[in-house]
């Protein structure tokens, strides 16, 4: 090879010229090999072996971008893609020193790691054999082998890898967090090569401190309250959260609504972090609306003087991960001291293959994590394995978890779900949990409407209820078909979905909020999907609910009545028949099982056990359990690849689409754009409705869509363009 060989073309039009192969594979090493070192701080396996086979990875992660053939078009400052697949030689070369696992590696940090039943197809010739190797790519790899091992050893590089047997304690969570450290290191140092955004050195993590200061800040909220029983429930529930320290790994808090969770929790997980000196905060929550209101509390209670609160405490919605090099700089990542983010970026992150979804994992080691409203966290065929992985993560990975809800399912405590029935302490104490189910019991009445109604009928079934009302209907598309009535029929409504953008949601809820405030002017509703069913410090008078689930309807009760202000409020069921309508496949199971119970009354009492109950009565059905009993054998047998396709908290395959024009045509413009930006304005939709609706994509790999249509940023969100649609479909118009 003549020359200085390439890592990166140039960009001329941006001033950026080409990048050397050793400066990439140097920088890319470096870095490996620092985020290996910071995840194994707290690993109970083969440090060693782990950090030797991640640095062996990073150097000859592109050993086969020093083909002819990819040189030529390196050097050419294009855009094209490189001829000969790269991955192979480097997979190639340490399968030959038996360094397998920096092969896989090395052979999944653009495909993701891989299902080793389909490995173990490709059969063996000679040793290496064929096993994570691309059959297109291997008579090249074996022409050329020589020529890349003279340019390693030039360069004075080759080396002999660990052949140790720190391999045995490898689990799937093992390899997903080994590659995270790779892939983030090859993404940054290329976002930082192409002058992309690149991450930022950390706020300091200041654990006491900001104890210290979230102390202040609830102090501040009792003076300001009414210092009535409600409050002094809070207080009692903060004190006792703050003050215990539980040496297990995994931890409950069965909270009831409005005992104040958000802060208590908190108070709890910082002194944790402090004593264990961890790295990181999380907040697991089921919906983007809970983040906003409980980022808004935290980065007021626990951002200390002279701090960017961004950089403290930070908000991570919808998916934002590319594979794109010119759209990594819009990823999300985990660095912050303290990440508020949903549960579909939490746990399909721990079960993922891809790269562009697993870079941040190697963040979670060392972490405290708080998943609120558990109940809603996950579907419940998901719990099994992971279950299996939060374990893990406590014993191996130094974690530590906060387990809570309103209606918290104690899964652990049933066979059905766990192998063995397992008890983990609570944070609070059997008499505080007994006073707070008390005053539960007095707030509010769930009742069931006897027959389906259709749009029209469910229309005058909410005007007739005491108001404010709120009515939570089961997918987007009926949100916005009833609140497209309600609004013809000249009522006074007010809609909430993931129709509209986080930004504009956003919006929303400060106007509900203000609206709340007034306990005259009462005659109006709210209808929205279940992004407000759980955590949301909203309280109606009235709440109906289309049938969903046990926990769904408990959850929703927490929105009515919150404090007490009425002596009389009713929570409904109900169920509904319209064309307009569309339901949604996920809830059969457990909306039969909610019926089933609610005929029988046995929704009365602990909504902790109602809701346990519910969810064995969902996991023993067949479908549910032989999904369940699938992933974790998939798991078990390293097929990674069919467990990140087909672990989906929302069982949807959805599309990040941009409606806010501006930042579009600044995407277009190829102009700096950070993921926060991306995530306020956008929105998921699902992707056979891209493909139907004709949604244009952003960038070359289809990664991202842009809407085109109509958008409402105060009613109906992108359903403005879809309603007229769905609606001249039914009529025929569009027959």
């Amino acid at each position: 090879m003549t020359g200085k060989p390439l890592a990166h073309s140039a960009r001329p039009k941006r001033g950026i010229p080409v990048q050397g192969f050793w400066e990439h594979t140097e920088a890319v090493a470096r870095r490996a090999v620092e985020n290996a070192g910071h995840a194994c701080e707290f690993w109970t396996g083969d440090r060693g072996f782990f950090r030797a086979e991640v640095e062996t990875a990073a150097r000859l992660h592109d050993c086969g971008k020093l083909a002819p053939e990819n040189q030529e078009v390196l050097a050419r400052s294009s855009k094209d893609p490189l001829p000969v697949r790269h991955e192979d030689a480097g997979a190639a070369w340490l399968l030959e020193r038996r360094s397998t696992k920096a092969a896989m590696l090395v052979a999944s940090h653009h495909a993701g790691l891989p299902s080793e039943s389909d490995e173990g197809k490709k059969g063996f010739m000679t040793p290496p054999g064929r096993r994570y190797r691309l059959a297109e790519t291997i008579e090249h790899t074996e022409r050329h082998m020589a020529e890349y091992a003279a340019e390693y050893a030039q360069a004075g590089v080759l080396y002999v890898c660990d052949t140790g047997d720190g391999a045995a304690g490898w689990s799937g969570l093992t390899h997903r967090i080994a590659l995270s450290c790779l892939v983030d290191a090859d993404h940054t140092d290329t976002a930082a090569n192409y002058r992309q955004a690149v991450p930022k050195k950390p706020a300091k993590r200041r654990w006491a401190e900001r104890a210290e200061a979230l102390d202040r800040y609830v102090s501040g909220l009792s003076v300001k309250r009414k210092d009535d029983s409600r409050n002094e429930d809070r207080r009692a529930v903060y004190e006792r959260c703050a003050s215990v320290a539980p040496d297990s790994g995994i931890v409950s808090c069965d909270a009831a609504v409005g005992s104040g969770k958000t802060t208590a929790v908190m108070a709890h997980l910082l002194r944790v972090a402090e004593r264990r000196k961890l790295r990181h905060i999380f907040v697991v929550l089921p919906y983007t609306n809970i983040i906003q209101q409980s980022v808004d509390v935290y980065r007021r209670a626990l951002v200390l003087n002279g701090e960017n609160p961004t950089e403290v405490v930070a908000e991570v919605h919808h998916r934002a991960e590319f594979q794109d090099p010119d759209l990594r700089e819009m990823s999300a990542l985990w660095d912050a001291p303290i990440t508020v983010t949903t549960a579909v970026q939490f746990f399909e992150t721990l079960a993922a293959n891809k790269p562009a979804r697993l870079r941040k994992l190697h963040e979670l080691a060392g972490s405290a994590i708080f998943i609120d409203e558990v109940h809603a966290a996950i579907p419940t065929w998901l719990w099994p394995l992971t279950w299996l992985w939060l374990k893990e993560l406590a014993k191996d990975w130094g974690c530590y978890f906060v387990l809570a809800s309103g209606s918290l399912a104690k899964f652990w405590e049933n066979r059905d779900f766990v192998p063995a029935p397992e008890s983990i302490p609570d944070l609070l104490t059997p008499e505080l949990r007994a006073r707070l189910a008390k005053v539960e019991e007095q707030r509010i009445q769930i009742q069931t409407h006897p027959q389906p109604l259709t749009c029209d009928e469910l229309s005058g079934f909410v005007a007739g209820k005491a108001g404010p009302r709120l009515v939570i209907l089961n997918t987007v598309q009926s949100a916005a078909v009833l609140a497209d009535h309600m609004r013809a029929k000249k009522l006074d409504v007010m809609h909430l979905s993931t129709a509209l953008a986080p930004g504009d949601r956003e919006k929303v809820v400060e106007r509900v909020r203000d609206r709340l405030k007034d306990k005259v002017c009462t005659d109006w509703a709210l209808v929205a999907t279940s992004c407000v069913e759980c955590g949301v410090d909203f309280s109606f008078r009235t709440a109906i609910r289309e049938s969903c689930s046990v926990a769904s309807l408990i959850q929703t009760s927490g929105r009515v009545n919150r404090n007490g202000d009425w002596t009389a409020a009713d929570v409904w069921d109900v169920r509904l028949t319209d064309p307009m309508f569309n339901e949604h496949p996920a809830f059969r199971d457990s909306r039969d099982v909610l019926k089933k119970m609610l005929g029988k009354n046995e929704l009365v009492g602990s909504a902790s056990v109602a809701v346990t109950e519910a969810l064995r009565r969902e996991l023993i059905l067949r479908d549910v359990r032989s999904k369940a009993d699938e992933l974790r054998r998939l798991e078990g047998v390293e097929d990674w690849a069919d467990v990140g396709r087909l672990y989906r908290v929302i069982d949807s395959d959805t599309e990040t689409v941009v409606v806010d024009p501006e930042l579009v045509e600044r995407v277009k413009a190829r102009e700096r754009v950070t993921w926060q930006e991306l995530v306020r304005g956008s929105v998921q939709i699902w992707r056979k409705k891209v493909l139907d609706l004709g949604i244009r994509p952003l960038d070359r790999d289809g990664d991202l869509f842009y809407w085109t249509g109509p958008y409402d940023p105060d009613f109906l969100g992108y359903m403005a363009g879809v309603l007229p649609l769905i609606q001249g479909k039914h009529t025929g118009l569009f027959a």
